[in-house]
């Protein structure tokens, strides 16, 4: 399907919405997933994919633990890009920008939100080090659902969300014979300004 400038809106956020609507309309699954890209100490990339769960005119918001290597990355270095890949309707969005922490109100907020079992999760859960086996992991586990029989732990500290700010955003329409279409707002100022790419 060929994407053209007069079908773009001027303001890439609403133009992400319409997109997001759209893959969701087709059935993609997990349209909200994105591969998180970031860069370590040693300017080695690492990737890997988180759920959006929220997005406005401030930015792309996701939810981690801050000890995890993408957490520590992210502390050294807070230049990230977002992948969404939709192969059902031939389409890819892809933002570079800055991330930063939300505030503990919004962390709250949403931990609240997640399931019993999702909460104790996270607090039992060192990611990205090692452990010594899944027995380890389902122990810890264990204790929290007896300390908290509800489910109801509280968040903890090193848990929370980042905003992606963004610089880039770049909306990838397939087309046959490798000429796709390909259009990216970059951030001037406070104005956004929409150029053409080869594919």
């Amino acid at each position: 399907m060929p994407l053209s400038r007069r079908d773009l809106a001027a303001d890439p956020i609403v133009e992400f919405e319409r997109w997001l609507d759209a893959a969701v309309a087709a059935g993609v699954d997990e349209p909200t997933a994105m591969v998180l890209s970031t860069v370590g100490p040693e300017g080695r990339p690492s990737a890997r994919a988180v759920l959006l769960k929220g997005y406005d005119q401030e930015g792309f918001v996701f939810f981690t633990n801050k000890r995890s290597r993408k957490g520590r990355e992210i502390r050294q270095n807070p230049a990230v890009a977002l992948t969404f890949v939709w192969p059902k309707i031939h389409r890819q969005l892809r933002i570079e920008g800055t991330a930063f922490e939300v505030g503990d109100a919004e962390s709250d907020a949403y931990f609240a939100t997640r399931p019993a079992g999702a909460r104790i999760g996270a607090a039992a859960s060192p990611q990205s080090e090692v452990i010594p086996d899944r027995a380890w992991l389902e122990r810890r586990v264990a204790e929290l659902w007896a300390e908290h029989p509800d489910g109801d732990v509280p968040r903890p500290e090193h848990w929370g969300g980042y905003r992606v700010v963004p610089e880039t955003i770049e909306f990838w329409q397939g087309r046959e014979d490798r000429l796709h279409d390909r259009f990216r707002y970059r951030r001037v100022g406070d104005a956004w300004v929409l150029e053409r790419l080869a594919p």
